[in-house]
């Protein structure tokens, strides 16, 4: 219960603030946000505010946001024959339409629709009362509402605020703004890590840190802040260089060429024998040294996001060159099980992976593929390009293509991952 918890804040924040981003350059650049979720499936709770629908839903798992005039919004089209009922202001012009039927309006006018333009006319006319001898035809207000069939009012999209009607660069904008708040996440993540730590670890340096009491290090009369430049005369300019040459001796003697208080000495050590993922390795008790300074742990967020990039992007440039691999993924069940082990661990563990995870998704999030945040980006340069926007039928289709190869990669990571971590 307690890893669920976990898997479900971690994945939560990193949808949460994905979706933010959108939602923050969509409102910033005048498109109108129909509805911010908070999870997933059967509504909860709902609020309007400033023209958008905030909601509460019954799953806990991420969220999104309703953006007017892109295919994942609803279409307003009132089909004939819809009975709705309609509420009125003093000029007798629709400030709300009730199309749901888990929704009563006092006072309202029951229409039955004969047609509807909620987008460029503004109008909606039928029959009211059930007369139908008479006609009726009302003007709708710019920001009139409407409660949708499961029963969440959100406003009505005029094609002038919807997301196609602002220019290329404020669509760019809002399509790259989720990756670009899960950046800042990961690094602002990172940053606080570093904070609790107390300090970032120094491996790009051969300085040491901590000498372990009792020690093969401190017998040998190493001290914290020494320098190991070589062992066995090969040169080794940082600490992973170091743990990399005295693994390979256990038992074995070997010789430290070590600067102490300015001078360079030989110290002859052998390291202590130990098992580390079923192998023997020599070590002789040193840990990495420490950068305590506020400068180390700010840069810290920087350096580890722009690691676990370069990293990310070899493995996928790696697969070009490699073939593609099940392994080099991940999907929700890796991340259940790295959220297991990391509760296990602490809330620095937990920390660590919510920023990990957030530059991860961000990375994939990028990649040009229809139905992805870089596919949609993509699509808007290639609109840069040819000076005018692809047919919305064709882009459609582009976009669902995009996501069915994206929903067969994610079952076919999904069972990888279930038969890594389950079935032994």
């Amino acid at each position: 219960m307690e890893t669920l918890i976990v898997f479900i804040l971690i994945f939560g924040a990193i949808v949460i603030v994905h979706e933010f981003g959108h939602f923050y350059f969509a409102k910033r650049s005048g498109v109108l946000v129909r509805e911010f979720s908070i999870g997933m499936g059967p509504k909860l709770l709902a609020k309007r505010y400033n023209g958008t629908t905030y909601t509460l839903r019954l799953l806990p798992l991420g969220g999104y946001v309703r953006m007017a005039g892109l295919q994942d919004d609803e279409d307003d089209e009132l089909q004939p024959g819809t009975p709705v009922t309609l509420t009125l202001d003093a000029a007798g012009a629709v400030t709300r339409i009730n199309a749901s039927k888990k929704v009563l309006l006092n006072d309202g006018v029951p229409l039955e629709v004969a047609q509807s333009d909620l987008q460029q006319a503004l109008y909606i006319s039928g029959y009211e009362n059930g007369n139908e001898d008479e006609l009726k035809r009302y003007s709708v207000t710019h920001d009139a509402t409407i409660i949708e069939k499961g029963g969440t009012e959100v406003q009505i999209a005029p094609v002038d605020v919807q997301f196609q009607s602002v220019s290329l660069l404020r669509r760019m904008m809002i399509n790259i703004a989720g990756v670009m708040n899960n950046f800042i996440l990961g690094i602002l993540t990172f940053m606080v890590v570093a904070f609790i730590a107390g300090g970032v670890a120094r491996s790009d340096s051969n300085q040491l840190g901590t000498i372990e009491p009792n020690s093969v290090a401190e017998k040998a009369g190493l001290h914290s802040g020494d320098r190991i430049t070589a062992v066995n005369d090969k040169k080794t300019p940082t600490f992973l260089a170091i743990a990399q040459q005295i693994n390979q001796y256990p038992n074995k003697q070997v010789r430290l060429t070590v600067k102490q208080n300015g001078k360079t000495q030989l110290i002859r050590v052998t390291p202590k024998a130990t098992t580390s993922n079923g192998e023997k390795v020599g070590v002789i008790g040193v840990a990495v040294s420490q950068d305590h300074s506020f400068g180390a742990k700010i840069s810290y967020g920087f350096s580890y996001t722009w690691q676990i990039l370069t990293n990310t992007l070899g493995t996928l440039g790696g697969m070009f060159i490699h073939g593609f691999n099940l392994n080099d993924f991940g999907g929700p069940v890796a991340m259940y099980s790295m959220t297991s082990q990391a509760t296990k661990m602490g809330f620095t563990t937990i920390l660590n992976l919510m920023g990990l995870l957030s530059i991860s998704i961000a990375i994939m999030n990028l990649l040009p593929i229809p139905a992805l945040d870089g596919g949609k980006l993509l699509l808007n340069i290639i609109e840069a390009i040819r000076r005018k926007p692809l047919d919305p039928d064709k882009e459609g289709i582009i976009t669902l293509i995009g996501f069915a190869l994206m929903l067969l990669l994610i079952i076919a990571v999904t069972w990888n991952d279930f038969q890594r971590f389950f079935i032994k």
